[in-house]
C-alpha cells in the first residue's frame, strides 16, 4: 500500500490525519489531492519519521542536505548538522554521504531526528564501484538497484533518482553548446555511464521494477533533474526542457501505479524565467509536487548563495514550487559548517514564508499579524519567539544599554511607534 493507493480507495490514514491537522486543511480534501498526485506524504512503511505533506494548497516545505565526503568523514558533525537544521525549521533531511560506512551514517542520522529522510542511491552505488577498484562508468546497474532496495528496507522516505536521462538525450546533449555541461553529481554518473557503455539508462529501462519497489515500501520517487542548469547562461535550454518532458511521462506512469512522486527542478536561473518554468513543470508533470534547488538568480555571489537561492526560492514557491532545497553560504565552495547549515535553513524559511504569505495561506498571515502586534506593543519576547532565529535578534537588541524597555538603539527616543503610541 501507499498513501496514494489508500487515498484513492477513500481510506484515511493516520499520516493524512496528522498532515491535515498541521496544515489546517480538511482531511477529505487532502486525501483527494493525494489521490490526484498533487500532494505527497513521504513516509516509508519502515520509517519512524513524523508525517509531512508536500504539494498543492500546503505550506512550502524546506529540505536541508547533509552528508560526509571522502575528504570530511565526521559522523558526529553530520548528526549535529541534521539536528541543527531540524531545530531551525527544516522539514526534511537528505543524506548525500559519499564517505565511509554509508549504512551506519544513514542509520545514525535517522535515529537522531524525526523528520523525513531522503537519499540519492546512485551515490552509494558509486562508492561501491570505486571500492572495487573500478571507475564510475563501470558501475554495475545491479548495485544501483541493490542500494535502492537496501535503503528502502532501512526506512528512507524519498529518493532522488535520475530516471529521465536517456541514451537519446545524452546524444543530443553532446551536440549542445552548454556553458557548464552537467553539474548534477548523480546526473553526471548516469550520463557518463550511458555514454561509456552505449546502453540505456537502467533506471529508465527498468522503471516498472522501480515502481514495484516504490509501491512495496511507499518510497516517494523524487525524479531528479540531472540536466539542471549550473549557470544562468544554461537556464531553460533544450536539454533541461527535454529531460523535463521525459520526467512528465515517468510521473504519469508512477501516478497510474499508485506510487507517490515529485519532480526536482532548477538550478541556476534568471528571475524573469522562474515563473514560466514553474508553470511548465506543473503542466508537463501532471501537477506533481515540485522540489527546487534555489533557483539561484545570479552566479556572482559565492559565499552568499543562501541569499541568491532565497530570492529565487521565494519567486518559485509563490509560482507553484512546493519544496525548497536549502542552499548554504558554502555552496560551490566546501561542505557546510554548522553555522552554514543554520544560515541556509533560515534563508530558505524566509523564502518559504514570503511565498506562503503571497499565496494567502492563513497560518502565515496569522504569524505576520502576531509579529506586527508584538512590535506595536514593544513585546520583545514575543518578537523573539516568532522569529525564525530566536537568538540573533536578542543579541542585536542587547548590544546597547537602553533608557527604557520599550525602545531599541536604532531610533531611541525618536521611535516613530513610541511617539505615536495611542494616537493612531
Amino acid at each position: 500500500m501507499t498513501q496514494k493507493s489508500e487515498a484513492i480507495k477513500g481510506n484515511i490514514t493516520q499520516e493524512m490525519k496528522d498532515v491535515a491537522k498541521q496544515e489546517n486543511i480538511e482531511v477529505d480534501k487532502l486525501a483527494r489531492l493525494i489521490a490526484d498526485g498533487k500532494v505527497v506524504i513521504p513516509k516509508n512503511v519502515n520509517s519512524h519519521a513524523k508525517a509531512c505533506g508536500i504539494g498543492e494548497e500546503l505550506s512550502t516545505k524546506i529540505n536541508a542536505n547533509i552528508g560526509s565526503s571522502s575528504k570530511i568523514d565526521d559522523l558526529e558533525l553530520e548528526i549535529n548538522k541534521a539536528k541543527l537544521a531540524v531545530e531551525y525549521g527544516a522539514d526534511a533531511i537528505m543524506d548525500l554521504s559519499t564517505g565511509s560506512d554509508l549504512k551506519l551514517f544513514r542509520q545514525k542520522i535517522m535515529d537522531a531526528i524525526d523528520v523525513i529522510i531522503g537519499t540519492v542511491p546512485i551515490y552509494e552505488a558509486g562508492v561501491v564501484t570505486l571500492s572495487k577498484g573500478k571507475e564510475i562508468v563501470d558501475m554495475d546497474p545491479d548495485d544501483i538497484f541493490k542500494a535502492i532496495e537496501n535503503q528502502a528496507r532501512e526506512g528512507v522516505d524519498f529518493m532522488t533518482l535520475h530516471c529521465g536521462i536517456t541514451k537519446d538525450l545524452v546524444s543530443k546533449l553532446e551536440k549542445q553548446k552548454r556553458m557548464m555541461g552537467i553539474v548534477s553529481r548523480g546526473g553526471t554518473f548516469m550520463a557518463s555511464w550511458i555514454k561509456h557503455n552505449e546502453m540505456e539508462n537502467p533506471l529508465y529501462e527498468n522503471y516498472d521494477y522501480l515502481l514495484e519497489l516504490s509501491y512495496e515500501y511507499d518510497i516517494t520517487l523524487s525524479l531528479g533533474d540531472g540536466l539542471r542548469p549550473g549557470c544562468l547562461a544554461d537556464a531553460s535550454d533544450i536539454p533541461q526542457i527535454q529531460e523535463l518532458v521525459n520526467l512528465g511521462g515517468l510521473v504519469k506512469r508512477a501516478q497510474d501505479a499508485d506510487v507517490q512522486v515529485m519532480v526536482e527542478g532548477p538550478g541556476h536561473m534568471p528571475m524573469n524565467q522562474i515563473k514560466a518554468n514553474m508553470e511548465i513543470q506543473k503542466t508537463i508533470c501532471h501537477g506533481a509536487p515540485f522540489y527546487v534547488l534555489g533557483p539561484l538568480v545570479t552566479d556572482l555571489a559565492p559565499g552568499y548563495d543562501h541569499i541568491t537561492s532565497a530570492i529565487g526560492g521565494a519567486i518559485a514557491a509563490s509560482s507553484g514550487a512546493n519544496f525548497l532545497c536549502y542552499v548554504t553560504p558554502a555552496e560551490h565552495l566546501s561542505l557546510p559548517s554548522l553555522e552554514d547549515v543554520k544560515e541556509g535553513v533560515i534563508a530558505s524559511k524566509i523564502a518559504a514564508e514570503a511565498a506562503d504569505v503571497a499565496r494567502g495561506l492563513p497560518q502565515s498571515w496569522i504569524r505576520e499579524r502576531q509579529m506586527a502586534k508584538a512590535r506595536k506593543e514593544f513585546d520583545w519576547e514575543k518578537q523573539f519567539d516568532l522569529a525564525f532565529d530566536k537568538s540573533k535578534p536578542r543579541t542585536y537588541r542587547d548590544k546597547c544599554e537602553l533608557d527604557d524597555d520599550e525602545m531599541c538603539a536604532m531610533c531611541g527616543e525618536y521611535c516613530a511607534v513610541k511617539i505615536a503610541k495611542g494616537d493612531f
